[in-house]
């Protein structure tokens, strides 16, 4: 393998599963049935990325007590349950991407806001349990931005940061990558919008998935 990198880390949400608009709207309808304040789709994309406690606090900081926040996360896992159910797809290139690039040499590894649960569920409906070397969720390290979960990748797999990469679709992707000096790939085509990104310096932009797989089988044989 010649390239400078041998892991790559991916976000989950809105970098390989289209489930943006079930999250916004699994939020949306656990705040409907809480009665609390209705936010914009945006408000509750902008989240995407974070813990759910952390993306709840940040919804929502006038709120105390804890007993909000359980009725939250219990209501909000209901109703995206109903969309897992619907089968979320993969954003096209993902299926076929990422079995490519373990054939060609790079560990796969995750780093998600989502919980272990929710990714366990989200694993064994893609068949994808075998996929990845190591994976890392909000409810077992710290939440994104903070790059614990990231410096734990690492350990696990026994690399430095530069010799991973991090794709994610959000700024809390960017920023944990950049905050230990990981090079970082945005996509377009997820909850924040790319300028938003753009300020953290990616060494890569993408709209598709393919155009990172064929980059990566690039630098190969460079």
């Amino acid at each position: 393998m010649k390239s400078s990198y041998q892991a790559i880390i991916f976000d989950w949400d809105g970098t390989l599963l289209d489930s943006t608009l079930a999250i916004a709207e699994s939020l949306k309808a656990a705040a409907t049935d809480l009665q609390l304040p209705v936010l914009s789709r945006k408000e509750y994309q902008d989240i995407i990325g974070l813990g759910l406690s952390e993306a709840l606090q940040t919804l929502y900081p006038s709120l105390s007590g804890g007993q909000w926040q359980v009725d939250m996360r219990e209501q909000y896992t209901y109703h995206f349950r109903q969309w897992e159910q619907k089968q979320l797809a993969c954003f096209e290139g993902v299926t076929q991407g990422l079995p490519q690039l373990k054939q060609a040499g790079f560990d796969l590894a995750v780093a998600t806001g989502k919980s272990r649960q929710g990714l366990n569920r989200a694993l064994a409906a893609k068949n994808w349990n075998e996929l990845f070397a190591v994976t890392r969720c909000a409810d077992e390290t710290l939440s994104k931005p903070h790059p614990q979960m990231l410096l734990e990748i690492l350990e696990v797999l026994q690399l430095q940061p530069h010799q991973a990469l991090m794709v994610g679709d959000t700024e809390f992707d960017m920023a944990m990558a950049s905050d230990i000096g990981m090079d970082c790939v945005a996509v377009s085509y997820g909850a924040h919008h790319l300028d938003r990104l753009q300020k953290y310096q990616p060494v890569l932009c993408v709209d598709h998935f393919n155009e990172l797989v064929k980059w990566l089988h690039k630098s190969l044989t460079v």
